[in-house]
């Protein structure tokens, strides 16, 4: 199917549905159903292949497809952050404020999050909209902000406004909490010394500090002797 449209019709889009569910593989499906919990029916498209499919589409018309596309199915959602992530501004922010809303779970969140193509080239001007998404009262917005930080921002410069931030984000939601654990995790293996400082004095829960420690317990990355110290610092 020719995904590089100069414009996007609704028969288009039923047409390119159509295509999207003759990709699908049952096996696939069962598998991710196990590993994703999601109000949206999963037909079972390897994440590759939707990455494929956006990336065509992205170089026709996006903002014509943006247009008529729908969210019946799992699949359609990624595809559609796919391509949103592909955007440069001011066309980025307008319609990544519409797809927010629509994530429902990790899956859709972290693949959006790790594939926006305009942070990058501006760090520091999405700082305030990082924060704002911090900020909400919605699990999954507040998971946006921090693996955005995580897949952009994990450096020097940015590092105390992090811990700042991770130090008074004080929230039940489990799919908040394992996203700042990943963040401090990968924050302590690029940069043990500024990491661990915090690690021994914050005001973390103690699902954060400990479940941080277990993920830094995993890495290859880190001797056996750091990982038993870092043990020491359980809550």
């Amino acid at each position: 199917m020719d995904l590089k449209k100069d414009v996007w019709t609704k028969k288009d889009y039923q047409e390119f549905v159509d295509f999207l569910k003759s990709l699908k593989e049952e096996t696939y499906k069962k598998f991710h159903q196990k590993l994703t919990t999601t109000k949206y029916e999963i037909l079972g498209i390897r994440v590759p292949t939707q990455r494929k499919l956006a990336k065509e589409i992205s170089k026709g018309n996006a903002l014509s497809f943006l247009s008529v596309c729908q969210e019946d199915y799992y699949e359609e959602v990624n595809i559609e952050g796919f391509v949103i992530a592909s955007l440069d501004e001011p066309d980025f922010t307008k319609y990544m404020d519409l797809f927010i809303p629509k994530i429902d779970n990790w899956a859709i969140c972290d693949g959006f999050c790790n594939s926006v193509k305009s942070i990058p080239k501006a760090k520091d001007a999405y700082l305030p909209k990082i924060k704002e998404l911090i900020n909400s009262s919605h699990e999954f917005t507040v998971r946006v902000g921090l693996i955005l930080w995580l897949s952009f921002y994990v450096e020097p410069k940015y590092l105390p406004q992090i811990f700042e931030t991770l130090n008074i984000l004080h929230r039940k939601e489990y799919y908040i909490n394992m996203a700042a654990a990943w963040l401090l995790a990968e924050c302590y293996v690029k940069y043990r010394k500024e990491t661990l400082v915090f690690l021994k004095n914050n005001h973390t829960s103690k699902f954060v500090q400990n479940k941080t420690i277990s993920k830094i317990c995993d890495s290859y990355r880190v001797s056996k002797e750091e990982k038993e110290m870092l043990k020491k610092l359980r809550k």
